[in-house]
């Protein structure tokens, strides 16, 4: 580990929007920073801590992991632990740290899934890597009809009432499934705060149902996958960049996404984000923020170079009629 004498910029909070989570006393930056992908051992430990820094530094708060974040699994936690016991323990009360549990972690059949199980294990396993008390919000990851969700809600009401998390969340739960899931949270007194579902200008599901659905029961959305793992950028515009996860076969994101359909998707959408002054991520990101039942972004960045062009969005969340028709006549062609 390369020795950076890391402070904070005093004038941290001054560029970011901070949005309400829901009906809760939560405010959460409009960009949260995700570590799915970027932050494992197979990655730059000093580029990843610098991308955190520079994160902090631009007033993003909240940190968002999972229990299988990383190469391999728990990695991109230990080193977000290492981050906080290195750079940022004396400002963990100004952090949100999120870790979710449900894909697969560890061999057999209590390493994977909904049970009560595996989600107090993998909690428990996730404090230990991120050399932290508690987390701020704890996820059950994904719906699994093999578990009675009582028994996950159960789950994530005994985490919190044992101090290991502030709040609950889910993720990657449809809007029957997810009002199940709030229904038995209010009852059992701890109230979801969260959902994180999949979405972006090529991923449209959470519209059909799910914003109603969080709106209705005061629960906040935060986003993830809003450049659809990369194609709502211009880097696939020429060719494929060698580094890319296109290249990298990537499982998200392979050369069989990269349709004419999509591509001529993709220029037009560039050309229109050309016209607003912005990059074509900073146009697909502003258009996720035009609804404010969404408290937050999570962007992804492999470079501060990427996470500084992603930030950029904030500069122009506002889009006109016609920018609006624009962008539909795009993406329904």
């Amino acid at each position: 580990m390369n020795i950076i004498d890391y402070s904070p910029s005093n004038n941290r909070y001054e560029s970011m929007l901070y949005r309400p989570c829901g009906i809760s006393g939560l405010k959460l930056p409009a960009l949260s920073l995700g570590m799915w992908h970027n932050f494992g051992d197979i990655d730059s430990f000093d580029t990843g801590r610098k991308i955190i820094h520079a994160a902090f530094d631009a007033g993003i708060t909240h940190f968002d992991l999972a229990n299988n974040y990383g190469t391999p699994y728990g990695s991109a936690e230990d080193n977000m632990g290492r981050i906080i016991k290195k750079d940022l323990h004396a400002y963990r009360d100004e952090l949100i740290i999120s870790s979710k549990a449900g894909y697969d972690m560890w061999p057999g059949p209590y390493g994977i899934g909904s049970s009560r199980k595996y989600l107090i294990a993998s909690c428990n396993q996730s404090l230990k890597r991120l050399g932290v008390e508690y987390v701020d919000i704890f996820y059950s990851h994904c719906y699994n009809a093999e578990t009675p969700i009582e028994e996950t809600m159960m789950a994530l009401d005994q985490i919190v009432r044992q101090g290991k998390a502030l709040y609950a969340g889910i993720s990657n739960y449809g809007p029957d499934e997810a009002q199940k899931a709030f229904d038995i949270l209010r009852d059992l007194g701890t109230p979801c705060l969260i959902h994180q579902p999949r979405y972006s200008m090529f991923e449209r599901t959470p519209e059909h149902g799910l914003f109603n659905t969080l709106e209705a029961n005061g629960v906040g959305a935060i986003v993830y996958s809003p450049l659809a793992q990369g194609l709502l950028t211009d880097k696939y515009l020429k060719e494929i960049p060698e580094n890319s996860r296109v290249a990298k076969d990537n499982p998200f994101l392979t050369k069989d996404h990269l349709t004419p359909e999509i591509l001529v998707k993709i220029s037009q959408l560039n050309t229109l984000a050309g016209q607003r002054n912005q990059s074509l991520a900073q146009m697909a990101i502003a258009w996720i923020l035009r609804d404010e039942r969404v408290s937050s972004v999570l962007i992804g960045a492999s470079s501060i170079k990427q996470l500084q062009n992603n930030l950029g969005a904030l500069k122009n969340i506002h889009f006109s009629q016609s920018e609006y028709e624009q962008i539909e006549q795009i993406l329904a062609s």
